[in-house]
C-alpha cells in the first residue's frame, strides 16, 4: 500500500516509522564458568536477549544491571558496554564493528559471524544462553527515539515476550538464500516488540512528544499529517484544520513533538520515500509525487540534504543489501 493508504495513528508508530536496519550481526553464546565480553561495536542500537541463565549488563559510567531469563535489554547510544557473569568479571573479549571480535589487547579471533560467534561456545544445559544483535539503522536514527530512551533498557519477560527464540534463530541463521534479510527483519521485529513492552510498562515514563497524541489540537494535526503525508499542507492550512492560530498551532506542536510542524512534515516524507526506493520499478519522480515533493530534483536534494546519500545511491545500497 503507497503512502497515501498509510492510517497510522499511535505514537509508537511513528516513533519507529523508518528505523530498519540492513547487515545485521548477531552473536549466540552458549557460556559457562567465569565470562564477560566488552562491546565497542558502536550501534546505536542493539539488543541482547537471555535466553536462559542469568547475566550483568554494564554501561559505560553506568551502574550493573541483572537480566535474567527471558529478559530483553535494550543499549542505546553506541557507548561501550559490559555483559559478564558478575559485574567484577575482566572482559576476555571485544566485540567491534562489523562483529569482529578481539582479545583485550588487540588480537584479531577468528569465527562465524553466526550463530556462534561471540564470546565462547560451551554447550550445556546449565549455561548461559545469550543472544546479541547489533543494530545497523538505515538512514539514521531518529532523534527522538534516541531521546526517549535511557543508555540502557532492561524489559523484564513478564513485561515482553521476545518473538525469536532460540529454535527460531537456529532457523534464521542457516546459511541459506535470503538469511541476511531475515538476520535484519528479525531484529526489526524484535526492537518493535521490546520498545512497545517499553513504552507501555506499568509506571512508564513517557516524554512530553509521546503524550502529543492525547492533545486536542496537536494530536488531530499529527494524524492528519500521518493519514495523508503527500497532501500539501502548510502551516495556515493545518491550524485551520485544528481550529487554531498559527502561531498557537506551531507553539504547541513545537513544545510536545520537539520540532515545528512542517520539519515534522519533511521527515516523515523523506522516511516514506526511503521505503519507496526499495520498489524497483518506482522512478524519482514517481517517489517524489507519492510523498509530496513538488519534483524529482526537490525530492533528491531534501534526501540528501537529511541522509548524508542521494536516492539512486540509497537505492543501490539497499538492492545490493537484500540481495
Amino acid at each position: 500500500m503507497g503512502p497515501r493508504g498509510l492510517t497510522s495513528t499511535d505514537p509508537l508508530t511513528d516513533l519507529l516509522n523508518g528505523v530498519r536496519t540492513s547487515g545485521a550481526v548477531f552473536n549466540q553464546s552458549s557460556l559457562t564458568g567465569s565470562w564477560a565480553a566488552r562491546f565497542e561495536d558502536g550501534s546505536t542500537l542493539a539488543l541482547a536477549v537471555l535466553v536462559r541463565g542469568s547475566a550483568w549488563i554494564t554501561p559505560q559510567g553506568g551502574d550493573p544491571v541483572r537480566i535474567g531469563s527471558g529478559d530483553v535489554a535494550v543499549l542505546c547510544g553506541g557507548a561501550p558496554y559490559v555483559i559478564a557473569d558478575d559485574p567484577d568479571t575482566e572482559p576476555d573479549v571485544v566485540i567491534l564493528p562489523g562483529g569482529r571480535c578481539t582479545t583485550p589487547e588487540g588480537e584479531e579471533l577468528v569465527g562465524p559471524r553466526v550463530p556462534d560467534a561471540g564470546v565462547r561456545d560451551t554447550e550445556g544445559p546449565d549455561g548461559t544462553l545469550l543472544l546479541n544483535g547489533l543494530y545497523t539503522v538505515d538512514s539514521g536514527t531518529p532523534g527522538r527515539l534516541l531521546a526517549a530512551l535511557p543508555p540502557l533498557a532492561v524489559i523484564e519477560a513478564d513485561v515482553g515476550v521476545c518473538p525469536v527464540s532460540a529454535a527460531i534463530f537456529e532457523e534464521i541463521t542457516r546459511e541459506e538464500p535470503g538469511q541476511q534479510i531475515l538476520l535484519d527483519r528479525a531484529l526489526d521485529l524484535m526492537l518493535i516488540t521490546a520498545l512497545r513492552a517499553w513504552f507501555t510498562r506499568p509506571g512508564a515514563q513517557v516524554p512530553a512528544w509521546y503524550r502529543a497524541y492525547s492533545d486536542p489540537v496537536v494530536g488531530p494535526a499529527l494524524r492528519m499529517l500521518q493519514a495523508d503525508p503527500a497532501h500539501p499542507w502548510t502551516l495556515p492550512a493545518l491550524a485551520a484544520k485544528t481550529g487554531v492560530s498559527r502561531a498557537n498551532l506551531a507553539r504547541r506542536f513545537s513544545a510536545l513533538v520537539g520540532q515545528p510542524p512542517m520539519t515534522y512534515l519533511r521527515e516523515r516524507r523523506l522516511a516514506l520515500a526511503a521505503d519507496l526506493l526499495r520498489e524497483p520499478d518506482a522512478t524519482l519522480a514517481v517517489v517524489a509525487d507519492r510523498v509530496g515533493f513538488a519534483n524529482a530534483f526537490a525530492f533528491s536534494a531534501a534526501f540528501k540534504r537529511e541522509h548524508g546519500i542521494s536516492p539512486s545511491e540509497y537505492r543501490v545500497r539497499e538492492t545490493r543489501a537484500a540481495t
